[in-house]
Protein backbone atom coordinates (compact mmCIF):
# COMPACT_ATOMS: atom_id res chain seq x y z
CA UNK A 1 0.00 0.00 0.00
CA UNK A 2 2.85 2.78 0.68
CA UNK A 3 4.59 1.58 -2.19
CA UNK A 4 0.98 2.47 -4.44
CA UNK A 5 0.22 5.26 -2.34
CA UNK A 6 3.69 6.69 -3.55
CA UNK A 7 3.34 5.84 -6.59
CA UNK A 8 0.07 7.43 -6.98
CA UNK A 9 1.78 10.89 -5.48
CA UNK A 10 3.88 10.47 -8.88
CA UNK A 11 1.05 10.60 -11.44
CA UNK A 12 -1.16 12.96 -13.22
CA UNK A 13 -3.51 14.82 -10.51
CA UNK A 14 -6.82 14.10 -12.18
CA UNK A 15 -9.61 14.40 -10.13
CA UNK A 16 -9.58 10.96 -8.73
CA UNK A 17 -5.90 10.96 -7.59
CA UNK A 18 -6.74 14.74 -5.53
CA UNK A 19 -10.11 13.32 -4.17
CA UNK A 20 -8.28 10.20 -3.20
CA UNK A 21 -5.59 12.28 -1.20
CA UNK A 22 -6.72 11.99 2.02
CA UNK A 23 -6.54 8.18 2.07
CA UNK A 24 -3.16 8.19 0.23
CA UNK A 25 -1.98 10.85 3.45
CA UNK A 26 -3.36 8.05 5.89
CA UNK A 27 -1.50 5.36 4.31
CA UNK A 28 1.49 7.11 4.55
CA UNK A 29 0.81 8.68 7.92
CA UNK A 30 0.82 5.13 9.39
CA UNK A 31 3.65 3.77 6.96
CA UNK A 32 5.85 2.71 10.27
CA UNK A 33 8.88 1.54 7.88
CA UNK A 34 9.28 5.47 7.09
CA UNK A 35 10.55 7.53 9.94
CA UNK A 36 9.13 10.61 11.08
CA UNK A 37 11.09 13.18 8.93
CA UNK A 38 9.98 10.98 5.37
CA UNK A 39 6.41 11.01 6.61
CA UNK A 40 6.33 14.62 7.15
CA UNK A 41 7.71 15.23 4.50
CA UNK A 42 5.25 13.08 2.50
CA UNK A 43 2.20 14.89 4.47
CA UNK A 44 3.25 18.16 3.87
CA UNK A 45 3.99 17.74 -0.38
CA UNK A 46 -0.26 15.84 0.17
CA UNK A 47 -1.01 19.12 2.20
CA UNK A 48 0.31 21.45 -0.47
CA UNK A 49 -1.34 19.02 -3.44
CA UNK A 50 -4.46 19.28 -1.48
CA UNK A 51 -4.20 23.59 -1.19
CA UNK A 52 -3.48 24.13 -4.54
CA UNK A 53 -6.22 24.81 -7.49
CA UNK A 54 -7.31 21.99 -9.91
CA UNK A 55 -5.44 23.19 -12.71
CA UNK A 56 -2.56 25.11 -11.27
CA UNK A 57 -1.36 21.50 -9.88
CA UNK A 58 -1.67 19.95 -13.74
CA UNK A 59 0.45 22.51 -15.14
CA UNK A 60 3.01 22.04 -12.37
CA UNK A 61 2.70 18.50 -12.83
CA UNK A 62 3.77 18.87 -16.54
CA UNK A 63 6.00 21.05 -15.70
CA UNK A 64 8.38 19.09 -13.27
CA UNK A 65 7.65 15.42 -14.87
CA UNK A 66 6.71 16.04 -18.73
CA UNK A 67 9.40 18.45 -19.65
CA UNK A 68 13.52 17.70 -19.85
CA UNK A 69 15.13 14.82 -18.47
CA UNK A 70 16.72 15.47 -15.48
CA UNK A 71 12.81 15.13 -13.85
CA UNK A 72 11.40 12.51 -15.96
CA UNK A 73 9.76 9.51 -14.29
CA UNK A 74 10.39 7.26 -17.11
CA UNK A 75 13.74 5.52 -15.42
CA UNK A 76 15.21 4.33 -19.41
CA UNK A 77 15.65 7.94 -19.72
CA UNK A 78 18.11 8.73 -17.65
CA UNK A 79 19.92 5.43 -18.23
CA UNK A 80 19.49 5.25 -21.91
CA UNK A 81 18.49 8.05 -23.25
CA UNK A 82 17.84 7.54 -27.08
CA UNK A 83 20.37 5.21 -27.44
CA UNK A 84 19.37 2.07 -28.99
CA UNK A 85 19.68 0.19 -26.07
CA UNK A 86 16.50 1.75 -24.66
CA UNK A 87 14.44 -0.83 -26.53
CA UNK A 88 16.06 -3.96 -25.57
CA UNK A 89 15.51 -2.63 -21.85
CA UNK A 90 12.33 -2.15 -21.87
CA UNK A 91 11.83 -5.92 -23.78
CA UNK A 92 13.70 -6.76 -21.13
CA UNK A 93 11.83 -5.51 -17.87
CA UNK A 94 8.06 -6.41 -19.78
CA UNK A 95 9.68 -9.80 -19.49
CA UNK A 96 10.17 -9.48 -15.69
CA UNK A 97 6.76 -8.27 -15.52
CA UNK A 98 5.45 -11.73 -17.54
CA UNK A 99 7.61 -14.39 -15.75
CA UNK A 100 6.22 -13.15 -12.45
CA UNK A 101 2.49 -13.30 -14.41
CA UNK A 102 1.69 -9.59 -14.88
CA UNK A 103 0.72 -8.36 -18.34
CA UNK A 104 0.24 -4.56 -18.40
CA UNK A 105 -3.11 -2.70 -18.86
CA UNK A 106 -1.84 0.83 -19.64
CA UNK A 107 -0.67 3.17 -22.39
CA UNK A 108 2.51 3.81 -19.94
CA UNK A 109 6.06 2.36 -21.17
CA UNK A 110 7.21 0.13 -18.47
CA UNK A 111 9.70 1.97 -16.90
CA UNK A 112 7.33 4.70 -15.29
CA UNK A 113 7.96 4.83 -12.11
CA UNK A 114 4.53 4.54 -10.66
CA UNK A 115 4.67 1.44 -12.82
CA UNK A 116 7.65 -0.02 -11.59
CA UNK A 117 6.13 0.74 -8.14
CA UNK A 118 2.65 -0.73 -8.65
CA UNK A 119 4.26 -4.24 -9.74
CA UNK A 120 6.71 -3.87 -6.75
CA UNK A 121 3.94 -3.34 -4.40
CA UNK A 122 2.56 -7.13 -5.63
CA UNK A 123 5.77 -8.72 -4.58
CA UNK A 124 8.47 -9.59 -1.79
CA UNK A 125 10.09 -7.18 0.29
CA UNK A 126 13.40 -8.68 -1.03
CA UNK A 127 12.65 -7.75 -4.46
CA UNK A 128 11.38 -4.58 -3.65
CA UNK A 129 14.57 -3.53 -1.78
CA UNK A 130 16.98 -4.80 -4.93
CA UNK A 131 15.09 -3.31 -7.44
CA UNK A 132 14.95 -0.08 -5.84
CA UNK A 133 18.33 -0.37 -4.71
CA UNK A 134 19.48 -0.74 -8.39
CA UNK A 135 18.14 2.15 -9.59
CA UNK A 136 18.88 4.20 -6.30
CA UNK A 137 21.67 6.38 -8.38
CA UNK A 138 18.34 7.05 -10.95
CA UNK A 139 16.13 8.03 -7.84
CA UNK A 140 18.63 10.28 -5.96
CA UNK A 141 19.34 11.97 -9.09
CA UNK A 142 15.70 12.98 -9.57
CA UNK A 143 15.13 13.73 -6.05
CA UNK A 144 18.39 15.91 -5.85
CA UNK A 145 16.98 17.67 -8.38
CA UNK A 146 13.22 18.24 -7.16
CA UNK A 147 15.32 19.41 -3.79
CA UNK A 148 17.01 22.10 -5.43
CA UNK A 149 14.13 23.50 -6.95
CA UNK A 150 12.62 23.21 -3.50
CA UNK A 151 9.75 21.15 -4.94
CA UNK A 152 7.86 18.95 -2.19
CA UNK A 153 7.94 15.79 -4.89
CA UNK A 154 11.74 15.31 -3.18
CA UNK A 155 9.73 13.74 -0.37
CA UNK A 156 8.37 11.08 -2.47
CA UNK A 157 12.20 9.87 -3.98
CA UNK A 158 13.43 10.58 -0.01
CA UNK A 159 11.00 7.60 1.31
CA UNK A 160 12.28 5.51 -1.75
CA UNK A 161 15.47 5.94 -0.81
CA UNK A 162 13.87 5.22 2.90
CA UNK A 163 12.85 1.26 1.55
CA UNK A 164 15.77 0.62 -0.76
CA UNK A 165 18.27 0.87 2.16
CA UNK A 166 19.89 3.20 0.93
CA UNK A 167 21.84 6.88 1.41
CA UNK A 168 19.34 9.70 1.09
CA UNK A 169 19.07 12.99 -0.95
CA UNK A 170 21.30 15.78 -0.14
CA UNK A 171 21.00 19.82 -1.65
CA UNK A 172 24.76 19.81 -1.64
CA UNK A 173 24.63 17.60 -4.59
CA UNK A 174 22.67 19.27 -6.74
CA UNK A 175 23.15 22.80 -7.68
CA UNK A 176 20.37 24.97 -8.35
CA UNK A 177 18.65 23.68 -10.90
CA UNK A 178 16.84 25.70 -14.07
CA UNK A 179 13.12 25.49 -14.47
CA UNK A 180 12.31 22.69 -17.23
CA UNK A 181 10.17 23.60 -20.01
CA UNK A 182 -7.06 -3.95 -3.30
CA UNK A 183 -5.72 -0.51 -3.28
CA UNK A 184 -8.61 2.31 -4.18
CA UNK A 185 -9.13 2.26 -7.75
CA UNK A 186 -9.58 5.82 -7.43
CA UNK A 187 -5.88 6.28 -6.56
CA UNK A 188 -5.04 5.45 -10.40
CA UNK A 189 -6.65 6.31 -14.16
CA UNK A 190 -6.34 2.50 -14.65
CA UNK A 191 -3.87 -0.56 -13.17
CA UNK A 192 -0.62 -0.71 -14.82
CA UNK A 193 -0.73 -4.51 -15.08
CA UNK A 194 -3.90 -7.01 -15.09
CA UNK A 195 -4.42 -9.77 -13.02
CA UNK A 196 -1.38 -12.18 -12.74
CA UNK A 197 -1.86 -15.95 -14.48
CA UNK A 198 -2.21 -18.63 -12.15
CA UNK A 199 0.40 -20.38 -11.68
CA UNK A 200 2.88 -17.11 -12.16
CA UNK A 201 6.00 -17.52 -10.18
CA UNK A 202 5.82 -15.28 -6.69
CA UNK A 203 10.16 -14.99 -6.88
CA UNK A 204 10.05 -13.06 -9.99
CA UNK A 205 13.74 -11.99 -11.59
CA UNK A 206 14.94 -8.57 -10.80
CA UNK A 207 15.44 -5.70 -13.24
CA UNK A 208 18.65 -3.73 -13.47
CA UNK A 209 19.01 -0.10 -13.94
CA UNK A 210 22.87 0.05 -13.48
CA UNK A 211 24.77 2.17 -16.11
CA UNK A 212 25.84 0.09 -19.06
CA UNK A 213 29.32 -0.82 -19.84
CA UNK A 214 31.45 1.27 -22.52
CA UNK A 215 33.42 -0.57 -25.26
CA UNK A 216 35.73 0.92 -27.44
CA UNK A 217 33.18 0.56 -29.96
CA UNK A 218 31.05 3.05 -27.89
CA UNK A 219 27.77 0.69 -27.51
CA UNK A 220 27.88 -2.62 -25.50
Amino acid sequence: MVLRALGALLTYPRPELVAALPEIAAVLDGASDLPAAERTGLAALVGEMQRTDALELEERYVSLFDRGRSTSLNLFEHLHGDSRDRGPAMVALMDVYARAGFRMATKELPDFLPVVLEYLSCRDRNEVRAMLADCAHILRGIGDTLLARDCRHAAVFAALLVIAGEPGLDRSRAAKAPAEPAFDDDWAEQPAFATPAAGASTRGSTMHFVPPRQTSGGHH
